[in-house]
């Protein structure tokens, strides 16, 4: 059975507003929810970026029955890696249970803001692999000292532990990505329908999930949809070599300004048309993910969307996914 998700979108909406929408997610009948962990948004107009883990921990204690996942964090500079193993630790109990923590290598957009510089990607994916070990290695509850290339980390236990600890799931692409982190993870996070990465992983871990997302921007009115999706999300076709390098919401801006709102339409489902928004969602159930997680584009539909299309939607997408 293919689970289907609901996005809480820190670039787009306030704290307060993220809440209750993960509430009505929960209500609507969504498996899950996911949360993007960001310092900025990636532009301008989209105006928010509160602190997801807060957030997070507000919608443990406001719903009861959805999971909770970090979509993604990154552990290498924002955030010390003790520090992420500890606040994953403290929302898993809250959550009692339904907290699985999301990690990925990151963002110069975010990262960028502690003023140490952005490593090449190369550094990066030697810091995220060491990172994601003292994680692991802090939620044995051991108390653990740890002297490496680019961490250090002096007598520290997670006090409130979870019993058996914080599921993770890595952020990966790639026959490549899968070999060096594959066995660090529990479940795969990956952004593509790719049935060779997804077949490659089920040969490699003994049951993992495989955790996809995919924007939508459901409306009344079509163009109305496209014109506010090629605002708010026209930076998403720059794919992840540009993506992960460029600093600033103007960076952003300036790297989407020849996209078209007709260019946006051709890769994200707009307007009211929920047999379209199937079509482009089957591709990742049909490449074999488990679990599927959509962002609805636009703070502006958002309670519409929740209100008037989440459901039907979503009986349409699992009779589908049969």
């Amino acid at each position: 059975m293919t689970n289907f998700g609901y996005t809480l979108m820190t670039e787009q909406s306030g704290p307060k507003e993220l809440v209750r929408y993960a509430v009505a997610a929960e209500q609507r009948g969504f498996d899950f929810a996911v949360s993007s962990d960001h310092y900025s948004p990636w532009l301008v107009s989209q105006g928010h970026a509160p602190y997801a883990w807060t957030v997070l921990g507000a919608v443990a204690q406001a719903t009861e029955r959805v999971e909770l996942m970090t979509y993604v964090t990154c552990p290498i500079q924002r955030y010390h890696p003790a520090v992420v193993a500890q606040k994953a630790a403290t929302l898993q109990l809250l959550a009692d249970g339904r907290f699985l923590l999301g990690l990925g290598a990151g963002e110069n957009l975010n990262e960028h803001v502690t003023g140490e510089g952005w490593p090449p990607v190369d550094q990066r994916q030697d810091m995220f692999e060491e990172a994601v070990q003292i994680i692991r290695e802090l939620h044995t509850g051991e108390l653990v000292t740890w002297e490496g290339n680019y961490f250090r980390v002096d007598s520290a236990r997670i006090w409130d532990l979870p019993e058996g600890g914080v599921p993770i799931g890595l952020a990966m692409s790639g026959e490549k990505g899968l070999e060096r982190f594959g066995s660090l993870a529990d479940h795969l996070i990956t952004t593509e329908p790719d049935k060779d990465l997804l077949a490659a992983w089920d040969a490699l871990s003994a049951g993992g999930r495989k955790i996809g997302q995919i924007p939508i921007c459901w409306g009344p009115d079509r163009d109305a949809a496209i014109g506010l999706a090629h605002d708010q999300f026209r930076w998403f076709g720059g794919g992840w070599a540009v993506n992960a390098d460029l600093p600033t919401p103007a960076g952003f801006a300036g790297a989407s300004k020849y996209v078209r709102p007709e260019d946006v339409a051709e890769q994200i489902p707009c307007g009211p048309d929920l047999d379209a928004i199937v079509e482009s969602v089957s591709a990742f159930w049909e490449a074999g993910f488990t679990d599927i997680a959509l962002v609805q584009v636009g703070d502006a539909l958002q309670e519409r969307f929740l209100e008037e299309a989440a459901e039907p939607l979503l009986g349409l997408l699992r009779d589908a996914a049969k």
